[in-house]
């Protein structure tokens, strides 16, 4: 099974999940965009929708929905998104695309997080995917230092510009050991808006796609 048939099926896994009255939050990336060409077919269930990305948004209205803002939703019941790595603890990074800030602020204000991936994505230690993070433009050289401190490799993301009009950084080359106490280390560099660490906001339940179909861990934390 190939990494399109796999994402097209935790895509379509991942609707079983949604039930009446939601007030739902949509992630960005590859495997949440065919969610959402998908997500019509439970339309009647949603009660409301809240994106997290401009791409999002745009691609949610092109099939009908109507984007509300999260001020007016308020708490999210669920909030399903992708990842760049996950590991057993459904503690993921996020923001290959950019949008980790936004993300982040959906994840946390959802009752559940639903995490769809394929299998590739699945990780024993997060790292090996360079962990993004958005910062102040201004501060762009100082947390660079800050992170070369922890044995980390800055990349200033070329012709890339937040949503929220910041810097991406590339951070390269660490072992995240203890995501949790580097999550919080990273937020408080001054400058950094936030980091693609979600341990503080892990998944509750991760969905993944491989050969076999498509694998569901659970977490009650």
């Amino acid at each position: 099974m190939d990494q399109n048939t796999k994402k097209q099926k935790v895509a379509e896994a991942v609707l079983d999940y949604i039930t009446n009255g939601e007030s739902l939050g949509i992630g960005s990336g590859s495997t949440v965009n065919i969610l959402i060409e998908n997500l019509p077919k439970v339309k009647n269930k949603i009660r409301s929708v809240v994106s997290s990305s401009v791409k999002s948004t745009e691609l949610l209205q092109a099939h009908g929905f109507e984007v509300s803002e999260l001020r007016d939703v308020g708490k999210l019941t669920k909030y399903i998104d992708g990842a760049d790595e996950v590991n057993k603890d459904l503690q993921m990074i996020k923001g290959g695309g950019g949008a980790l800030t936004r993300e982040k602020i959906l994840a946390h204000a959802s009752e559940k997080f639903i995490c769809i991936v394929d299998d590739s994505k699945k990780v024993h230690t997060l790292g090996n995917f360079p962990l993004p993070i958005e910062v102040i433009p201004m501060s762009r050289s100082s947390v660079s230092l800050e992170l070369i401190k922890h044995g980390g490799r800055p990349v200033l993301r070329e012709n890339f510009i937040s949503d929220n009009n910041n810097l991406i950084l590339d951070i390269h080359n660490l072992q995240i050991m203890e995501p949790i106490k580097l999550e919080r280390d990273i937020n408080n560099i001054p400058g950094v808006v936030t980091n693609g660490i979600f341990a503080l906001d892990h998944a509750h339940i991760l969905l993944s796609a491989n050969d076999d179909g498509v694998e569901v861990s659970e977490l009650n934390a």
